[in-house]
Parts: C-alpha cells; structure tokens; sequence
C-alpha cells in the first residue's frame, strides 16, 4: 500500500511536470506570435486636422469620432453638445449625453445644462442673445432657474454709472476717466477714446503723436500696434492723472524705441521728456534730480560731459577683498522689474541667468557675479526660442546692493550705456569719447511686441535682442581697500526682421570686465624701457669697439653701423624680455597674492602693448641668435699636429723600379678623432632641451600651473569641471610661462655645472684632454685678429703609440714624473684668448688661401693629383708655420703671455692692440666655448622661451607651443651640425665623409 502510494506520487508529479513543460511551450509561441504580429507605428495626428465632429483623443493621439448631436470644442480635445441640446451627463471626452431643447424653449444656459426661452434671439452657439448695454439674466438671486431669460439694461445714470462687461453677466461701474471727463460711461466726442481711457480735448496735451517703432539697424520705421493703441493713453493717463503704472508704460515704450530723443518727433520718449519737464514742481525721488515723482527714471540728462561725473566722481562707500577676514568677493546686483504695462512685478537678484541669454548650470551662471573673475558667455540661440520664451518684454531697472560700515543695506543705481540710443539721429554712445554719452537706467532683453503691425496676436514682424550686454566695473586709482565706481552696463541689441523663424538665429553674448587705470603703468613701463635701452646702447657701443679693435680694423664704415645695429638688437631683445618678465610676474604676483584689491588684470585691448613688447623682443632675439649661429659657422679653425716622424722606412718608388728610405708617415687618425670631437660638441648644451619642453608642458598641462594664468581671483592650480572657466589674461600666460621656463632652465644649468660636470662627464673639459692625449692643437679664429688657442703638445712627445707605452705616460703623468701640459713651463694653462697681430693675420691667410682652393676637400677625389699634393702641401705648411708661431720661431710675428684686466674681463675686450707681437691671454674659463652652443645657453635659452610664449600668444595652446618649440630647436641644430661640418672640413682639410 505504501508502494502503491509512493507510484501514485510518483506519477502525479511526472503529470503535473508535463503540464508546467506545455504551459509554458504555449506561452512561448503566443508570445512568439504577438510578437511577430504587433507593430510600433501608427498614424501622425494633430488636434486642428480632425473634423468638427471628431475629437482629439491625448492618449490615443489620435482623431475618435464624438457622439450623437456633438461637436468638438474649441479646444479640440472634448465634445460638447451642438447649439438647441442640453447636456445630460458630462464625464468629460467623448463621454457626454446631449438632448434636444423643446420648440418652446430652444436657448441653452450659459453652462449648457439646461433649456431657457430666449425673448430676444439666440447666438451662433445656442445662447440668449441680448442687445448691447444689456447683461442676460438666466436665474433669480436664489439660484432658481427662470423660465423665459430676461435682459437687463445697465444703469448709466449719475447714480449707478455702470455698464455691461465683457461676458455679459455683470453690471460694473464705469471706468473712472469715463465718468470724470463726461459724467457717462460714453467718450462722445470732442472728448478724446484712446486705450479704453476718455480723455477731454480742452487739456494742454500734445495733440500730435507718433507710434512709430524705430528699427535703426535695418533702417526701418512703422506703426506699432501695441504703439497705436497704447502710447496715448498712458501719456495721457500719466500726465493728467499722475497715474504710476500708465507713467511706468509710457516709460517701457521709451525704452523699447532704444531711449532715443528727437526735438522734431512727439513719440514715446519725447511724450516722456514733454511729461518730465513740465511736473518739476512734483519733486524728486531720493534726491535725485534726474528722477521725477510718479515717473521712472530713464535718463541721466542730456547735458555734455555728464556721463564721467556719474561713472568717476563718487566711488562705491564698499570694499572688495579676495582673502583675509573681511573677503567680500560678491557683487550683489539687484533688479526691479517691471512688465510691459508697467506693473511692478518683484524684486530679484540677477543671479540665476536674469540677464542671461544663453543656457548654462546655474554655477556657471553666478560665476558672473564673483568679483575678479573676468566673465564671457557666447552661444547662438534659434529665433523660435526667443519668441517661444519672450512673448513679453520685462524691463529691470538695475541696482548694486551693498551694505555700509554700519551693516545698513544701500542699493546704488547702475547705469547703462545703450549703443542703439540716437540723440537727435545721431548714435552718441557709439562715440569715443565719454563725455558725448548719455547714460540710460532701464532695459530689457527681447521686445517681440513693439515689432507687431496689425494684430497683437499675430507673429512679429521684427524683433528687438540684447545681443550684447557687458558689465564694466573700474577700480579707483590707488586704491588700497578694493574701492571701486559705480558699474556700466554697455548693452547693444539687434534688430531681426522675422521670415523663417525655425530656421534663423541670432549670436548673444554677456561678459564683465575688469579695469583700472594703467596710466601709471604705461609711465614706469616707458622710464624702465628708456633707462634700460640707454643702457643697451651703451653696452652695444662697447661691444662694437671691441669688435672693431678684434677684426684689426680702425676705421667706421657701413659694416660698423650694420654690426652695431645687430649687437643693439640683441641687448635690446634683452630690455624689453626683462621689462615683459618683470611686468608679467608683478601682475601674477600682485594680483593673486592680495588680500584688499589694489590693482586688476589689464583687459585685452590694454595688453596689446604687452603683446607687441613681446614681439619686439622676440623678433630682435631671433636676430641676435641668427647672428651668432652665422658667425659660430664661419669660423676659422686648424688643427695643429705635433707629432713628429719615429724613422724611416724602405718605400718603392713608383715607375722605377726600386726602393728608397723615406721617413714614416704621421697618422691622420688623431687629427680626424679630434675633428670629429669638435664636430660633436658644437651642439652640446648645458640643458637638456626636450626635458625642458617636457617638463614645462608637464607642469603647464598636467599639474595645472595653467590656471594660474585664468582672469579671476583664485591662486589655486585645480579647477572643478562643473566650475566656470574664466579666459585666460595674455600677460598672465606670459609671466607662468617664463617663471616656470626660467626655473626649469635654471636649474637644469646649476645641476648640470655643479653636479654633472663634476661627477658624470664635462665635454668641455674632456676635448681639452683629448688635444692633449692626441698632440693636437686647436688654433680658432673667430675674429680677424682674435680667436682662441688650445694647447694640445703632449708632454711626452709622441701620441701615435701603443697600448703599453700610452698607460706608461699617463702613468707617469698622474705621478708628477713629468712637465705639465700648459704651454708656458711648469704650468697648467691650455686655454687661451689670443689677439694676433696684422702681419701674422696675412701671413695666416697667404697660406689658408692655398689650403682652401678648389673647395677643399669636397673635391678631393675630383680634383687633379697636383691640386690635390698643393693642399697637402699648403695644410703642412700651416702646421708647420703655426707650430713654429707657437714655438716663437718667428721673431717679427712672435707673441707673449698675460692676464686679462679684470675690466677687460668685464667689458669683454682688450685695451692692448696687438701691434708687433701678437698677445696670448690666460683663460682658465675656456671662453673658446662661446663659438659653440655651450658658451651661448643664455641666448639660446631666452630664444628658446620667446618662441614658445610668441606661438602660445598666438595660439593659446600650450601643447602646440611645445611642440613646435622642440621642432624648431632640431631644425636650428641640424643646420648649425652640417653647416659646421662643412666649415669644419674646408678650414681644416678633413674629409666631410669622417665627421660623424
């Protein structure tokens, strides 16, 4: 029985499997099938393309027909019964029952749920219609319905003055300007209708007026319809009645005609000028002169020179600070709006994007409003968006909210300098000079009202943006406290003539600037350049002097002038680096560093004379570099081979036959060693120039030195990306780029002398020894009469021997057991400056024009055999001639040895001219460096960062600066390599195809 049981189980559990298992086999292919058959598309409908016995259906969306006797609404998206049926049940769509009204009583109520009699006719729509003057009564005081709907004529009476309004159900009173110029609620003539106000025509008013919209950028002037209506009533409401909201308008149509006067014209805003001059006994508000009782103010007056008394006779009682206790870093502007009928609607702060066209999070957006930080905003929005946004103008009237020493809350008008204002059709706030402006108060943003023809309802024909508006705000000068004048706004609109509006669009922008005077600036800038040129000329004088006494030549020719421009060049390149440096990093240091502000970054357009400094410099430091790479390729250079033949050895003779002693041959091998080391050492620096473009762009890019160059008060190298990004100021970039250049390139010189060439390699040094190591000697003339001379004669005689006996000297050099290497005995001195006299000059290039012909050895395997053994023979003659000069063998061309003056040092020239004996200086400074790259790294260095700021200037762009900064350093080295080597192969006799 168990068992059984147990089966049974057993067997259900295997039954109910296969049920779940079919189960779901039928629901995966009804699924399969819905899915095949069901669709994501349907038919695109809209409410005003369905008939009028068919609604809109908002959540089909989509055209449903509506019910016996129904028609759609007005609005598209319900039925309603059609006129003679009364509704029955209404749930709202389509769902509603209507019943025909009886022939006695065919009116339906206003609310549609019940039939009336109608003694004086029905509407269009069903209604009881009643004649004008009349409001339709359907029910008594109690709600009860009346059978027959009576009409009620309003009485108009001196007791009542009441008329019928606008739906007809309400007797009101009349309007006021009705009753009080004809004691009725009719305007009869002579009185004056206008904008729904009855005026009398026995006033003072100015008959004549014009309600003209002024379009001047499109040369365009028509009657507004808002205009038309509305401009005499409010001026006529405001001058006879005092009334606020009327003055506020006629004042919000002034300022939509852009402010502008004309003495001929009575439009708005002469209406407003006629109004302000004849209430001078109402008052002023606020003290204020240019504010009338019961009137806006919108002007600051008309008369010259005004505008600089408002922006810089009275600064703002507030201070301003970045850092410390009393940081006050926010500039709280507040405005009082106004719509365009001229009801005041709030109070509000512009933070939050009020004055601000273009979308952005609302952190950006109040970055506008932190002191210090330079604002710009550009996007370019779709006409439809304007008109979708601003169907009404709204107009703010501007002020700066700040609080006293005693913690009183003050708020101080900002005025507005409005480019499109035209005082007697003439743009004088377009003009140069301030004291032709007239200043303004209110604005607005978009006026898609005034450009309205026929039809308030209609599409515009033109509007009017605000596609430039700048927040200016100057600090007082000398200021220590962060004193600053009243802020500008300078706002700029644009007229647009409607066509197409899905497809137009208009470029807005808003910016604050910064300024203050840079007039002191400009003067110390001008001392510190005339100072310092006088300076350069005087060093370039000098330094001209020295190269005349060097070249041998007394005489001031065209070459002089043209040598001493290119030496003015180059110290003037220097002036104006330090005087950019040093202007650079007071602005950097002094700006980000102060606690109360005293000084603000200079704007773009007053960086311009920065930028062209900078220009200067680096165009005269790009010379002076091209002067020195010319004059290090053109060197005259020989290598002095002292070593000697060891004997002699047997040598056939060619054509004869037989064999002859001939002494054996000096190896050219050292000679070619030592040249191909010169070779390598022209470039050598004392930096490493792609570490140093690396590096800086490091530090710029990565570690965000870069933000330090933003125009806003934050010293900090890390920005928030949901933060605003201020623009960079030039001079800013200029002072962080040559701040962390220099250092870079600074410390990369001290490491590289103190730590490098003492304990790594010092080539320098390392060419000296290998001179001496190899029994060369390097004779360089980098002037006619002046060069340099390495002693390279080894103190053992021989250099071109074996392994064995080269360890042997040197050992016995490192022990003292021999003469030391200098060329005066038992001293060290290797290096010399040299000054040579004239005769040996000639002597020098009797034989150098004999070495040098037919090019040299560019055409030794061209050249015929006797060329070829004539400068062999004139390259022995000048190792000979220079060897016995060294040796002073030559009493009439002979020289002597002396220390250089420490003034001589200084100014870098000889007072001794080298008459009858040439003169050999001590140099213990290797100053034969300053022929190669190693002995310019000051020149090349400032070239070398003038580059990059001149490129980042330009481009503002760090990356492409260094980028092209290291291209331009491999060009400039790959010239000066093979320029130099074949110099170095011409002068020297050594085959270009060994210089590696």
């Amino acid at each position: 029985m168990v068992t059984g049981g147990r089966g049974t189980m057993v067997a259900m559990a295997a039954w109910s499997t296969l049920n779940a298992a079919g189960v779901t086999l039928f629901l995966l292919l009804v699924l399969l099938r819905v899915s095949q058959a069901q669709t994501f598309f349907f038919p695109f409908r809209q409410p005003e393309t369905c008939s009028h016995n068919q609604y809109f259906d908002i959540s089909a969306l989509s055209c449903v027909a509506c019910g016996a006797n129904q028609r759609q609404d007005a609005r598209g998206t319900v039925c309603v019964c059609l006129p003679g049926f009364q509704m029955i049940s209404n749930n709202g769509g389509p769902d509603i029952i209507c019943k025909k009204c009886p022939e006695n009583m065919k009116g339906v109520t206003g609310d549609g749920w019940n039939c009336i009699s109608c003694p004086d006719g029905l509407t269009a729509e069903g209604k009881c219609h009643c004649p004008t003057g009349h409001i339709l009564v359907e029910r008594d005081v109690n709600g009860m319905l009346l059978s027959q709907a009576t009409c009620k004529l309003c009485e108009e009476s001196e007791n009542s003055f009441t008329i019928a309004n606008a739906l007809g159900n309400r007797c009101v009173q009349c309007e006021p300007t009705f009753i009080n110029t004809s004691r009725s609620c009719v305007c009869s003539e002579p009185n004056i209708l206008t904008g729904g106000l009855c005026f009398s025509s026995t006033g003072n008013f100015p008959p004549r007026m014009i309600s003209a919209a002024r379009y001047g950028d499109l040369g365009m002037s028509f009657t507004s319809e808002w205009f038309a209506e509305y401009l005499q009533s409010s001026a006529a409401a405001c001058w006879v009645y005092a009334n606020l909201t009327s003055c506020q308008a006629l004042g919000n149509m002034c300022v939509m005609n852009m402010n502008s006067y004309d003495s001929t014209t009575f439009d708005a805003c002469r209406l407003f000028q006629f109004i302000f001059e004849n209430t001078a006994g109402l008052g002023t508000v606020h003290s204020v002169s240019f504010w009338r009782q019961n009137l806006p103010w919108l002007f600051y007056g008309d008369q010259l020179g005004l505008a600089p008394q408002v922006l810089s006779t009275t600064p703002l009682p507030t201070n301003f600070s970045f850092k410390g206790e009393n940081q006050n870093t926010k500039l709280k502007f507040v405005a009082a709006s106004y719509d365009v009928k001229g009801n005041f609607l709030k109070w509000q702060t512009l933070e939050g994007g009020v004055l601000q066209l273009c979308p952005d999070t609302e952190t950006r957006l109040n970055a506008a409003y932190s002191f210090g930080t330079t604002y710009q905003q550009n996007c370019e929005i779709p006409i439809s968006k304007i008109l979708t946004d601003f169907p009404m103008p709204t107009f703010y009237d501007v002020y700066l909210e700040y609080t006293d020493e005693n913690q009183h809350q003050y708020i101080w008008a900002v005025p507005v300098l409005n480019l499109n204002l035209q005082h007697n059709k003439i743009f004088v706030n377009q003009d140069s000079s301030s004291g032709k402006w007239l200043l303004t108060r209110r604005i607005f943003l978009v006026d898609a009202l005034s450009g309205r023809e026929n039809d308030l309802g209609s599409q515009p024909r033109l509007i009017r943006v605000a596609t430039q508006i700048s927040l200016s705000i100057r600090l007082v000068p000398n200021t220590k406290n962060g004193n600053i004048y009243p802020p500008l706004i300078t706002i700029a609109y644009s007229d647009i003539d409607i066509k197409d509006p899905n497809s137009q669009s208009v470029k807005v922008s808003f910016s604050v600037t910064y300024e203050m005077d840079q007039g002191e600036a400009h003067v110390q800038t001008d001392i510190a350049l005339g100072v310092l040129g006088g300076l350069a000329v005087l060093l370039s004088l000098l330094k001209t002097a020295g190269w005349k006494r060097r070249i041998g030549s007394p005489m001031i020719d065209l070459q002089t002038v043209m040598k001493f421009l290119v030496y003015y060049a180059g110290d003037l390149a220097n002036v104006f680096f330090i005087i950019t440096v040093g202007t650079g990093l007071y602005w950097l240091i002094f700006f980000k560093a102060q606690k109360s502000v005293s000084v603000l970054l200079p704007m773009p357009a007053q960086e311009e004379r920065f930028v062209t400094y900078v220009g200067c410099a680096f165009a005269l430091k790009a010379l002076q570099f091209l002067h020195k790479l010319i004059s290090q390729i053109t060197v005259d250079i020989f290598f002095i081979d002292w070593e000697r033949p060891k004997g002699k050895v047997l040598k056939a003779v060619e054509g004869e036959g037989g064999v002859r002693s001939a002494t054996v041959p000096v190896s050219i091998w050292r000679t070619y060693f030592v040249a191909n080391e010169w070779n390598e050492i022209q470039t050598v620096r004392k930096i490493n120039p792609l570490f140093q473009v690396l590096t800086v762009l490091f530090l710029l890019e990565v570690v965000g030195f870069k933000n330090l160059a933003l125009m806003d008060s934050s010293s900090s190298l890390s920005r928030s990306p949901p933060s605003y990004i201020a623009p960079y100021s030039r001079i800013l970039r200029y002072a962080v780029s040559t701040a962390l250049w220099l250092v870079i390139g600074i410390i990369q010189i001290v490491f590289f002398a103190v730590f490098y060439e003492r304990f790594v390699e010092d080539k320098i040094r390392q060419f000296v020894d290998l001179c001496c190591m190899s029994n060369i000697s390097v004779f360089l003339l980098s002037h006619r009469c002046f060069g340099y001379y390495i002693h390279g004669r080894s103190v053992h005689g021989h250099a071109d021997t074996n392994m064995e006996e080269m360890n042997m000297n040197l050992k016995r050099e490192a022990e003292n057991l021999c003469s030391q290497r200098g060329l005066i005995p038992n001293t060290d001195g290797q290096t010399f400056q040299i000054a040579i006299s004239s005769q040996m000059r000639q002597q020098y290039d009797r034989i150098h024009e004999t070495l040098t012909r037919k090019n040299g050895p560019a055409r030794l395997l061209s050249s015929s055999g006797s060329t070829f053994e004539q400068s062999i023979k004139a390259y022995h003659t000048m190792n000979k001639f220079l060897g016995s000069f060294i040796d002073h063998v030559h009493k009439e061309m002979d020289y002597f040895i002396k220390d250089k003056l420490l003034l001589e040092r200084i100014l870098g020239m000889e007072f001794m001219e080298p008459m009858e004996k040439s003169i050999f200086y001590n140099d213990e400074s290797y100053s034969f460096s300053s022929v190669l790259y190693y002995g310019n790294e000051a020149t090349l260095l400032i070239y070398d960062l003038m580059f990059f700021c001149v490129v980042d200037l330009a481009c503002q762009n760090f990356i492409l600066a260094s980028f092209l900064t290291y291209l331009q350093q491999e060009i400039f080295r790959f010239i000066r390599n093979t320029v130099g080597q074949k110099n170095l192969a011409s002068k020297t006799l050594v085959d270009q195809r060994f210089l590696i």
